[in-house]
């Protein structure tokens, strides 16, 4: 399968390579259908590119990458929409891959979105994007310096240059 994007160009994909969000995500809630992309150059970062509006896409990072002891607590309802079981949380990198959306905002230092990560089910693709509401992090969380820490990737799931 094809799909012209405003930033990539023409990508190709697999049908098994979609992410679907069965309740879109807040603030789009028609967008149901993306690719997460991940670039041997701009690693650890994925691109969350829409399937629908070839200029809708958004850069997230690993939490892990972010904040290395990240503790994922999903409500019921979101586990249920992944098809996870819903008696404990799923296990960052091996079940799910969980992306922090990037906030990035002229004059401003890009933050990350750590308090509602996108989710994304590794074994059939559903994605939600979790709101952990009493978890303590933040929608703005500041993001590391690069040189000062380097952030690592090693359990994003995703295959280089080609979507996961």
């Amino acid at each position: 399968m094809r799909f012209e994007t405003r930033h990539f160009g023409t990508i190709e994909y697999e049908r098994d390579a979609i992410c679907e969000f069965p309740a879109g995500l807040p603030g789009f809630e028609q967008e149901r259908e993306f690719l997460a992309l991940e670039l041997p150059h701009t690693r650890p970062i994925v691109f969350l590119q829409s399937l629908r509006r070839a200029e809708l896409c958004f850069i997230t990072l690993p939490v892990q990458s972010i904040e290395p002891g990240y503790r994922l607590q999903m409500a019921p309802e979101d586990l249920r929409l992944l098809g996870l079981p819903e008696d404990r949380q799923p296990e960052l990198g091996s079940e799910v891959l969980c992306l922090a959306i990037v906030a990035v905002a002229e004059g401003q230092a890009p933050t990350a979105n750590l308090l509602a990560p996108v989710v994304i089910n590794l074994a059939n693709r559903r994605a939600v994007q979790a709101i952990q509401s009493d978890s303590g992090y933040s929608y703005r969380h500041p993001l590391p310096v690069p040189g000062e820490e380097e952030p690592t990737c090693s359990s994003c799931g995703a295959e280089r240059g080609r979507p996961f």
